[in-house]
């Protein structure tokens, strides 16, 4: 397996000297605004870009020291990317917030004044997309999904830029929250793995769910009630799932709380699959949303030193059983693939 000088160069950025990908995620929009709105007792409309702005720029100057790279969009965390520490690399998001609720099945949709090249020029040395999927939506959205993320494997290839893709499993008109889910879950991730791993997306980096809810893992701190599956159970999910991808893989964190982000890798690491990293966003900054919304930026700032801090060093403290995105292709380094 050889990689192509650009793309090694923008994993390398991105990655610890381990070459793990420790990074940070801080490119939610819509979502941000609502629970900031929430927490301020306003209308969404009350908050504005310069809120949006302000909040990323904090958590990238605070927790930047601590992560190997940061993923900021290209609408409101272009200020925040200037803040960043020297040692972590950039991500870009290229996709609109949320998808298209006109219609069934999610469909995506890029942002529409960038461009791979945009946002290269911008300073990104990754491109990352979103996209909603299920391999059980009907075969006609599907072939939309698979096209669009052909066209953007080709960009990137293009540009001699990493392709990460993080892809998100749901149920139309289902609860993904649920204990039926959660049964789905494992098959879902899998599938969606070994899809994506096929070449003709250029992906290099897949972005993926654990492949099970920790919230139905019995005998986990996270369930409270009934379970899906066993711990030993769930240990066999993670590794089927893994087993799928010929890609690097990192894993996301879904919204969940710290505690349950840093079980779940606890989990991943018992299972011993070769998991390249994380990139971790809510479970860090999100219970600071109420600090910031009430108190102010300097409040929100001196949470991030104290408890942000805690929180990203609580998942890169499970990152010793990560394992180096090159050692993926069977390299000892990431020079060695382009020998």
């Amino acid at each position: 397996m050889r990689i192509t000088p650009g793309k090694q160069k923008g994993l390398n950025a991105v990655s610890n000297s381990r070459g793990v990908i420790a990074a940070a995620a801080m490119d939610q929009r819509g979502s941000l605004k609502s629970a900031i709105a929430k927490e301020k007792g306003v209308d969404k409309k009350d908050v504005g870009a310069n809120m949006l702005e302000e909040f990323k720029t904090a958590v990238t100057r605070v927790l930047t020291p601590h992560a190997s790279a940061i993923l900021l969009d290209p609408e409101f965390g272009l200020p925040a990317a200037l803040a960043r520490s020297k040692n972590a690399g950039l991500l870009l998001a290229y996709e609109n917030s949320g998808y298209d609720n006109t219609q069934p099945g999610r469909l995506p949709d890029l942002l529409d004044i960038w461009s791979v090249r945009r946002l290269v020029a911008a300073g990104a040395d990754c491109i990352k997309i979103l996209l909603y999927y299920t391999p059980f939506d009907p075969p006609h959205v599907n072939e939309i999904k698979h096209a669009w993320v052909e066209r953007i494997g080709g960009e990137c290839a293009a540009y001699d830029v990493p392709f990460f893709l993080e892809f998100v499993g749901y149920e139309e008109g289902g609860d993904e929250k649920g204990l039926g889910f959660a049964r789905k879950k494992p098959d879902i991730v899998t599938r969606s793995m070994e899809e994506f791993s096929k070449p003709q997306y250029g992906v290099d980096v897949l972005k993926v769910e654990v492949p099970v809810n920790m919230a139905y893992v019995s005998g986990t701190k996270a369930c409270k009630g009934e379970s899906a599956y066993t711990r030993d159970e769930a240990k066999d999910h993670f590794r089927r799932a893994a087993a799928a991808a010929k890609k690097p893989f990192i894993y996301l964190s879904a919204g969940v709380s710290n505690e349950v982000f840093s079980e779940t890798l606890d989990l991943a690491a018992e299972s011993g699959v070769n998991f390249s990293g994380v990139l971790c966003g809510r479970a860090t900054w999100k219970d600071g949303i109420p600090v910031y919304a009430k108190k102010g930026v300097r409040a929100f700032e001196d949470w991030l030193a104290d408890q942000g801090v805690k929180n990203i060093q609580n998942v890169n403290d499970r990152l010793k059983a990560a394992k180096p995105w090159f050692g993926f292709y069977g390299a000892a380094s990431a020079a060695a693939l382009s020998d």
